[in-house]
């Protein structure tokens, strides 16, 4: 690279640096380092990329259009959560799967793989750590292994969880259809799944136990990996993560009861919820999203309305020029978000009809809803508002120019561990995907490889940079009398964070490769 180009590319990863830095060896939020990392794209956009007043203008209208496409899902799921939490539901589903083994390797695949994802899929932002520590804590188990067995059990299932929110951002920042993203993506989030539950055992017993549990992590793995590749492929990826948990809760209890893993039944529990009451609300939202995606004449009663702004060609002072187009179009009532929403409502009111709350549920409910989804949304709209201003001034295709000239040929290799780095640092694959997602996409054509391989790589590893995420693991070590003490939770989940992405990026080279 020459020295101006090079110069230039410094430039343009500054407002990410930023944000790496301010995160990693500063301990800033996601919100307050998202703000510095868009005042550090303001100012090098207008200084050396040619951004102006119209520019800038244009480009944060289309980010709140995304923010709002993503945080429609985020804020509903988490009101569905808190919908059936409140009532003790999620204690009740815990206590219903502690039941069925008091084998170790079967509780740790079924609380710290399983059924963290199964929390992954119907709410995310930390909920599954947070939730499933303190039941393994229960279960006699360390803190430390505690928290680190969920954080890398529910990794793979990031992506097509939370409704999809993340998958839903790949989508939009990159402007490409599930068709043509959905099957490489769940084929290496399938790949990771295995793996992430081969290591959540490992952490507490090694290649020992490892061995023990072979057989149902072959099952359970199948299982949840042939569910989310067929409803990602088919086009009810909003459920790719909840529907794969789901069956593989099932196969999982199934598998407790074979020998070698049959050892009875644990103590007695004092949940108040029976066990089809506690999981009514997400047969509800299997309802609802079936019937929103795949009836014909629900989907079209439901798309009536949508919002969708016209934007004009934009040029900057450099001669960057972003095509007239349309902005991000928000299904208003068929969006993944308002199907959550009316899963939550009707849950709301089963329970509610059947005395599952206290007199003020509704406003506990809220208050939690705000308390968590706040810091979140914040950080979301300054990732989104930063990654639009770089890619209206050119500076994202900069930094893929750069990274093709730099790795040539060798690029696939690296991708997995771009996403893990934006998660890393943010907190969030859908953070991840928003401010690499264009750079992987732009890479990839500049090198003329496959762009849905190496997307689906950036979403992997960016799923995959949850189980090392401080602003995860802190809710979690929170939950478990380890809140300053993180330190060693971090040491145990990096090692196998890394191992799993050395191990999808040689898959994305040889994919590559192949294809």
């Amino acid at each position: 690279m020459s020295g101006m180009f090079y110069l230039k590319w410094v430039l343009a990863f500054s407002p990410i640096l930023t944000v790496l830095v301010l995160m990693v060896f500063f301990n800033w939020s996601g919100t307050r380092a998202g703000s510095a990392g868009w005042l550090a794209a303001l100012v090098v956009g207008v200084l050396l990329f040619g951004a102006h007043p119209g520019l800038l203008f244009y480009s944060q209208v289309k980010g709140i259009l995304l923010s709002i496409n993503v945080l429609y899902i985020i804020w509903t799921a988490l009101i569905l959560y808190h919908v059936v939490n409140e009532t003790g539901a999620i204690k009740s589903i815990g206590e219903g799967i502690e039941r069925f083994s008091t084998d170790k390797a079967i509780q740790i695949l079924i609380f710290g793989w399983i059924f963290s994802s199964f929390l992954q899929g119907v709410a995310g932002y930390g909920v599954p750590i947070a939730v499933v520590a303190p039941l393994l804590l229960s279960l006699g188990f360390s803190p430390v292994v505690a928290v680190a067995v969920p954080a890398i059990g529910h990794s793979w299932s990031v992506t097509f969880g939370s409704m999809g929110a993340s998958f839903q951002a790949l989508m939009s920042v990159t402007g490409l259809a599930y068709t043509d993203l959905a099957a490489w993506c769940a084929a290496m989030l399938g790949l990771a799944s295995f793996l992430c539950g081969t290591l959540a055992v490992h952490v507490f017993g090694g290649w020992k136990m490892v061995r023990h549990a072979t057989l149902a992590i072959v099952i359970v793995g199948t299982v949840m990996a042939g569910t989310q590749y067929l409803l990602a492929v088919s086009g009810m990826w909003t459920l790719g993560g909840f529907g794969a948990s789901l069956t593989g809760l099932v196969a999982g209890l199934i598998t407790a009861k074979l020998s070698p893993y049959r050892t009875g039944n644990t103590a007695e529990t004092h949940s108040e919820m029976r066990l089809g009451w506690a999981l009514s609300a997400y047969f509800i939202l299997i309802v609802i999203v079936f019937s929103g995606v795949m009836v014909g004449p629900v989907r079209v009663f439901l798309g009536q309305i949508s919002i969708a702004i016209p934007f004009p060609e934009i040029e900057s002072n450099t001669g960057w020029v972003t095509p007239a187009g349309y902005g991000k179009t928000i299904n208003l009532f068929g969006h993944g978000g308002a199907l959550l929403a009316y899963s939550a409502i009707v849950s709301y009111l089963l329970y509610r009809s059947k005395g599952f709350y206290r007199h003020d549920a509704i406003k506990t409910i809220m208050a939690k809803t705000i308390r968590s989804g706040v810091p979140t949304s914040l950080g979301i709209i300054t990732m989104v508002g930063f990654a639009m201003i770089m890619d209206h001034c050119g500076m994202i295709y900069i930094l893929a120019e750069g990274v093709s000239r730099l790795f040539g040929g060798l690029y696939p290799l690296f991708s997995p561990w771009i996403g893990l780095l934006g998660a890393f640092m943010t907190g969030s694959n859908t953070n991840s995907n928003v401010v690499f997602g264009v750079l992987q996409q732009q890479t990839a054509e500049l090198a003329g490889i496959s762009t849905a391989i190496i997307l689906a790589a950036q979403t992997t590893g960016g799923a995959l940079g949850s189980m090392i995420a401080p602003a995860k693991l802190l809710v979690g070590c929170s939950t478990v009398g380890l809140a300053g003490k993180e330190g060693p939770v971090l040491k145990t989940t990096i090692k196998y964070g890394l191992t799993i992405t050395g191990i999808i990026s040689v898959v994305t080279m040889l994919a590559v490769i192949l294809t």
